[in-house]
């Protein structure tokens, strides 16, 4: 600086040295540790499978290639109506599921009998299992014989989803209205906001940010479940690895729509764990000066 003393770059102290010495040493054997156990599990699993009495046979009943590549095609074309169930299902739960959320949290006194159906209507569908919904969805419907009722199986079943997802996202909406602040919904009140304006442009905004991430796992536990249609009788990847299976007893089809389901959802889950991840505990260390692994 003109006229004061001479200034000098930053160093770190020989103690900041060492500690990050110290930590990446901590790093390295800690990995070192993690591969070694995880060779050693894989290994002892892998001896106890293949040294079964009954490794063959398994072998040839449930990973045979051959039968993977023949049943392979059928099973694509499965999933793909896996994959369109689970997209519509998952828009019209989110919005079906924002609608009884703001119904449950309104405290209009008019929209009582709204908010007692959302009330019920959550607690009726959270506590049936899926499969029965499916199964009273797919046979019941039916029986009305409604001229424009569709009755193909992936359309009540995923009505059934639509009708159980709905009420575990209004759950998550829910929660993620009642995680704002009183003090945001008064300010917005009091800057000349109606309900309405505080509702759409405060609460929500922050709402549905609060609750990405539980809101994005339901999505994945939906995809999922998507493979349940199959009980309805139509031929997702699950009823097109069970035709294959018919008359063969080789059980291969149902692990190739296994490792499908899973090639799906995997690349989700770890987007949801990345964002949880950059909003969570870590993150907020990041910040802190000289903070560093302290896990």
């Amino acid at each position: 600086m003109p006229g004061g003393a001479p200034t000098t770059a930053w160093s770190p102290s020989p103690l900041a040295l060492d500690r990050a010495a110290f930590r990446r040493t901590q790093r390295r054997r800690s990995l070192l540790v993690a591969l070694v156990s995880t060779v050693l599990v894989v290994a002892a699993v892998v001896l106890v499978v293949v040294n079964a009495p009954g490794w063959e046979r398994a072998r040839t009943a449930f990973f045979d290639p051959a039968m993977a590549w023949e049943s392979l095609p059928a099973i694509l074309e499965g999933l793909w109506l896996n994959l369109r169930v689970w997209v519509v299902a998952g828009v019209v739960g989110t919005l079906l599921g924002l609608g009884l959320a703001i119904a449950r949290t309104s405290r209009i006194p008019a929209l009582f009998p709204l908010r007692a159906f959302a009330t019920a209507y959550v607690d009726l569908f959270r506590g049936v299992p899926l499969l029965l919904v499916l199964l009273l969805v797919g046979f019941g419907l039916p029986a009305l014989r409604l001229e424009w009722l569709p009755t193909s199986g992936a359309f009540l079943g995923a009505l059934a989803i639509v009708l159980t997802y709905t009420a575990y996202l209004a759950e998550v909406f829910r929660a993620g209205i009642e995680s704002v602040h009183p003090s945001q919904v008064a300010a917005a009140r009091s800057l000349g906001l109606t309900r309405a304006q505080t509702t759409r442009r405060v609460v929500l905004p922050q709402a549905v940010r609060n609750v990405t991430a539980p809101l994005a796992n339901n999505l994945v536990s939906l995809q999922k479940d998507s493979g349940l249609i199959s009980v309805l009788g139509a031929v997702d990847a699950i009823r097109a690895a069970q035709i294959a299976t018919t008359g063969s007893y080789n059980f291969t089809p149902y692990v190739v729509a296994g490792i499908l389901f899973f090639l799906v959802s995997f690349p989700l889950t770890r987007a949801v764990d990345a964002y949880q991840a950059r909003r969570g505990w870590g993150r907020s260390l990041a910040t802190v000066s000289g903070a560093g692994d302290i896990r």
